[in-house]
């Protein structure tokens, strides 16, 4: 039996830039071969007010207003993966945030068109992860 303790759960986002290229079955094929489940998935368009709250902690960072606009230039597919350790295992999977740092196989370096459009977002730590998936999912979408 699978070891309870460092089973989690983190969010994870395809991005507009992946979706638009139409990769989304790639790239959960990828989190699913590396054993993490899907708990819920959803695709959302965002508002510009809700992608300044969930971005909220780079609100003084210059290249806020480009992220807020490539964010709500299409639609997302936000998920829950579940699995041990969760958190680092999609960041593992998801690979270095400039793709031309990202190690081969992952989905930054296989469809990532830059540092800004980077194809997916993860949580960067447990309670981030908490926090995100709160934002996108209430608890009985969660399964």
């Amino acid at each position: 039996m699978a070891d309870k303790e460092n089973i989690e759960q983190t969010l994870s986002i395809i991005k507009p830039d992946a979706v638009g290229k139409n990769v989304i079955g790639k790239i959960i094929d990828k989190f699913e071969s590396k054993g993490l489940k899907i708990k819920a998935m959803k695709m959302v368009q965002l508002s510009e007010k809700e992608v300044e709250e969930f971005y909220s902690v780079h609100k003084e960072k210059p290249f806020f207003k480009d992220l807020v606009e490539y964010i709500t230039s299409g639609p997302v597919v936000a998920m829950v993966l579940e699995g041990k350790d969760a958190v680092i295992e999609n960041r593992v999977i998801m690979g270095a945030t400039n793709p031309k740092d990202a190690a081969p196989g992952t989905i930054r370096r296989e469809f990532a068109e830059s540092i800004e459009a980077n194809a997916v977002h993860g949580s960067d730590s447990h309670e981030n992860a908490q926090k995100e998936i709160a934002f996108f999912f209430g608890r009985r979408e969660i399964y």
